[in-house]
């Protein structure tokens, strides 16, 4: 394709609108992946908790297998939507920045018990 072409074609409005919607459908799929993964995190922190008795660390081990689940179909999604190389760079985002700060899980725990009020 000839670059004056292609130039003209991505000075377009229409197309510059369809690429920032793309962008940022991107951006919100990415979020959604990170949200699973801190979730995923936080939850197998609990399911290996000793706190925990074994009924609830079942039920841990139950919603850590969907959560993982989830990831795993929310990457596949990605990568039909916008390509396998974009999904791919947003998994390797994710799993690099996404971690839960040190003692949160603590005080998520002892939210839950009623120990702790915000």
């Amino acid at each position: 394709m000839n670059t004056h072409l292609l130039d003209a074609v991505l000075i377009n409005p229409a197309s510059r609108y369809v690429y920032e919607k793309q962008e940022n459908l991107l951006a919100a799929a990415t979020e959604e992946l990170a949200s699973l993964r801190f979730s995923i995190i936080l939850t197998a922190r609990w399911e290996a908790s000793a706190s925990e008795d074994v009924e609830r660390r079942h039920q841990l081990r139950a919603e850590l297998m969907d959560l993982r689940r989830q990831y795993s179909q929310k990457i596949d999604e990605i990568a039909m939507t916008f390509g396998i190389q974009k999904a791919m760079n947003a998994k390797e985002e994710v799993e690099h920045t996404v971690s839960v700060p040190p003692g949160m899980d603590l005080l998520l725990v002892a939210s839950e018990d009623g120990n702790l009020h915000s």
